[in-house]
């Protein structure tokens, strides 16, 4: 037995039983906790399927418009992501009814990946705004340069992971184009693919079917629409753990807020009929903004 499998196996496994009714904890995660902590990660994925998850950048060096066409939005977006560096990851676990992992304890457990990639005096690309505002939310540059995860060895533990439970996970993202082509990029060691074809090609091969964008799913919904925070408040979720454009807390607000939204609108026991009909499997595969050549 290996050093990693080692850690795994003295795991408690997760009681999917036990409500969220515990506090949570945002577990930050380095270089050097990095194979301990994704070690949890693997010990609850069986029994959590439901995989929900954010990344912070620094900023967007090319811009465009929401009314843009999908293959110019994705052409920005490829842009974007292969000449910057991703700063930080969240992810959240949950079963089917929005249980977190506990592993036996008195708080359920979310995780925050911090990576050195982005290096501020090594001159990468950023923009200023997007630096401020990250600072004042939370982000500690220096500490992530000196202490970060190697991104390489982040995708090697994530690789393996996905590839042994693709069949069972259901991804979810808020406007998520950006947070899978980050973690697209870390994956693969290269460039995004030169179109939306290839690119949701590639997230389907590696991430399966079930990839949901709550963004693209409240389109058919009156009165939801704009950012995260303004969708859940909507939907009376609110903010349980962290602060808002941190990646963990806002990978557990994108995870709440689908889970009121399967629970509300695509439910058995709806009061609006004319929501009846509808299935989560016709919005699955596709990105907000990059929905018609999607299809």
């Amino acid at each position: 037995m290996n050093n990693v499998e080692h850690r795994r196996a003295k795991f408690k496994k997760p009681n999917p039983e036990l409500k969220m009714n515990k506090r949570v904890e945002i577990r930050s995660v380095w270089q050097q906790n990095l194979e301990y902590e994704f070690a949890r990660v693997e010990a609850a994925i069986a029994d959590y399927p439901f995989v929900s998850f954010d990344t912070e950048f620094p900023g967007t060096i090319l811009e465009c418009k929401a009314r843009d066409p999908p293959a110019y939005q994705y052409q920005i977006m490829k842009g974007n992501v292969d000449a910057m560096n991703i700063i930080q990851l969240g992810l959240t676990l949950s079963d089917h009814y929005g249980n977190l992992p506990n592993f036996g304890t008195d708080c359920c457990y979310i995780w925050e990946f911090n990576f050195r990639d982005f290096d501020i005096e090594r001159g990468d690309l950023h923009t200023a705004d997007a630096i401020e505002f990250l600072k004042r939310h939370g982000i500690d540059f220096l500490q992530n340069k000196e202490k970060g995860i190697c991104s390489s060895n982040f995708a090697g533990l994530m690789e393996r992971m996905v590839l042994c439970n693709k069949s069972r996970l259901t991804w979810v993202t808020f406007h998520g184009s950006y947070d899978f082509g980050y973690l697209m990029k870390i994956l693969t060691r290269k460039d995004l693919p030169m179109d939306i074809g290839g690119f949701m090609e590639e997230v389907e091969k590696k991430f399966g079917k079930r990839v949901y964008d709550i963004k693209h799913l409240i389109k058919s919904f009156q009165g939801l629409h704009g950012g995260l925070e303004k969708v859940a408040h909507s939907l009376q979720v609110g903010r349980v753990a962290g602060k808002s454009h941190q990646a963990g807390s806002d990978s557990l607000l994108t995870l709440q807020t689908f889970m009121r939204l399967k629970d509300v609108h695509f439910g058995s026991f709806l009061k609006n009929k004319d929501y009846c009909s509808l299935s989560l499997n016709e919005f699955r595969g596709v990105l907000h903004g990059l929905e018609l050549e999607a299809h």
